[in-house]
């Protein structure tokens, strides 16, 4: 078995249709697959096969997807290393990881270097933009130079490891999913059985995120599909709406975040958006009223997904006809993040992993062909994690009787404030509601009577006046009185992590930081 199969199939057929744009450069399927073979003949002469791993370090770029395909080809594991992490938690990856190349931008030289020297595992460092005189690197395009033309499929099991996915989640601390190349081809098959979504040549997806995460999982699909694949190299609202324009952009995957920001754009109304027939958004909780605005302006072409480092692929999907309906005739709809996707099983369990009936709150456990077994180099996490086939969550939600999913919160992130369980997604859906707020992040602060009290940390929108009295007003208007905000802080701007999603620690912190007993 080998992914990169799916290139080389894809270069037959379509050879001179643009698989790839970055910037101003275009690459074919011609050219992508030559360049792919030509690194992955190189890395196989240099003696790194499949129980090694190629790590990359970079900001969006064409070249990432060369490297991608190439590894698969070379049967050798990927390890996308997240371009925001700091210089120790790099050093950890080279350490932890079998990597024997680390491939780099100029824009992390010198912490690629630091950590290569730090972890001392002999890993070869792979400059992209190589510097005049440098002889403590390769550059890539001689690594590329050293490479045979000519197909490479090295065959490997489908239980062999693909990609180690490092990931801090709600932890903090760095583990790798292990990703296998049956989970990867699992993922494959779910893209292209998706109607909506699936991958044609005349599909143009706009990658806007990190093309290592989950922004990049279509990939591959995509490739499948002879699509072609736009790579965003720097995140703006303003970017993402011109380049939709100019490039009559099909299909695209947002965070929340960048929804929010896209939303806020004071010239979103006026760009020519037509073009696009699916806006996929997930990562993190979006909230009722931000699908509705999101379907304002997109039309009716807005779904959601479900999913996790641990599932490799989205689990669960609200399609965009799902919202539709929503928003016209069931509107507790908007809160569902979907159904389980194919060949995905869901179960909402109790503590002791039963199944619990319709609209009972309990623990997402899944299992499926994309979801892995084990996390890389840590049995004990493995065994609380990957149990009986299932891979537990940590998320809690609640399932209705025709099967749709409600996330209700993380385990860690549920407030209990007097004996009673407080989800602050239910308050920050109302929160979303306020004309005044722009975002919000709700989390439960100390309190001696109670334990915990529940804060709204609220960033308004611009040329927007609100008290904290009309914020605490407007939620006991909609909410049992025990969950509305018993305060709230006004922020210029709210945390977010190197994958965008809300950083609900970090906002956290400073309000247990001087207290003895921590509850989360």
């Amino acid at each position: 078995m080998n992914l990169g199969i799916y290139l080389t199939r894809s270069a037959r057929h379509w050879p001179e249709h643009p698989a790839l744009v970055c910037g101003d450069r275009t690459w074919s399927y011609a050219r992508l697959e030559e360049r792919a073979d030509r690194l992955a003949a190189a890395l196989v002469a240099r003696g790194i096969g499949p129980d090694d791993a190629v790590a990359s370090l970079a900001w969006n770029r064409g070249e990432l997807v060369e490297v991608e395909f190439a590894l698969y080809k070379a049967g050798v594991v990927r390890v996308p290393v997240n371009a925001r992490l700091g210089r120790g938690e790099i050093e950890h990856i080279l350490r932890d990881a079998p990597v024997r190349a680390l491939v780099f931008d100029e824009a992390h030289r010198e912490d690629a270097l630091a950590a290569v020297a730090a972890a001392g595992t002999g890993c070869l460092p792979v400059a992209l933009d190589p510097a005049p005189g440098d002889d403590r690197t390769l550059s890539y395009d001689d690594l590329l130079a050293e490479g045979d033309t000519g197909p490479v499929a090295v065959d490997v099991e489908e239980d062999t490891p693909a990609v180690l996915n490092f990931t801090s989640g709600s932890t903090g601390a760095l583990k790798a999913a292990v990703q296998t190349v049956g989970n990867r081809l699992a993922n494959m098959r779910k893209t292209l059985m998706n109607d909506e979504s699936r991958p044609r040549p005349d599909t143009r997806y706009l990658a806007c995120g990190p093309i290592t995460h989950a922004t990049g999982m279509v990939l591959l699909a995509g490739v499948f599909g002879g699509s072609t694949t736009h790579v965003l190299p720097a995140w703006s609202a303003e970017a993402f709406l011109e380049t939709v324009e100019r490039e009559r952009i099909t299909a695209t995957f947002l965070v929340p975040a960048m929804l929010n920001a896209v939303l806020a754009h004071p010239g979103a109304a006026a760009r020519d958006l037509s073009s696009l027939r699916s806006v996929r958004i997930g990562g993190a909780p979006v909230s009722p009223q931000r699908l509705r605005d999101a379907v304002a302006l997109f039309g009716p072409v807005v779904a959601q997904g479900y999913g996790l480092a641990e599932t490799t692929s989205v689990v669960a999907g609200l399609s965009s006809a799902d919202i539709a309906r929503a928003v016209t005739d069931d509107p507790e709809l908007l809160g569902s993040c979907g159904r389980a996707a194919y060949d995905t099983e869901i179960r909402v369990v109790d503590e002791r992993g039963r199944a619990l009936p319709p609209r009972e709150v309990g623990e997402i456990v899944v299992r499926g062909p994309d979801c892995v077994s084990r996390y890389w180099r840590a049995p004990e996490l493995s065994a609380r994690t990957f149990r009986d086939g299932w891979v537990h969550t940590g998320d809690l939600a609640w399932m209705r009787e025709d099967g749709y999913l409600f996330l209700v919160d993380r385990k860690k992130d549920m407030i209990i404030s007097g004996g009673f369980n407080i989800y602050s997604t239910e308050v920050e859906t109302v929160l979303y509601e306020h004309p005044a707020v722009r975002e919000v992040c709700v989390i439960g602060v100390p309190d001696d009577r109670w334990g915990e009290a529940v804060k709204a940390v609220v960033v308004t929108r611009p040329d927007t006046e609100v008290t904290a009295e009309e914020i605490t007003d407007f939620c006991a208007a909609r909410l049992d009185r025990f969950k509305k905000p018993r305060s709230v802080d006004f922020v210029p701007a709210l945390p977010h992590n190197r994958n965008g999603k809300l950083d609900r620690r970090a906002v956290r912190e400073p309000y247990w930081a001087h207290t003895d007993r921590r509850v989360h």
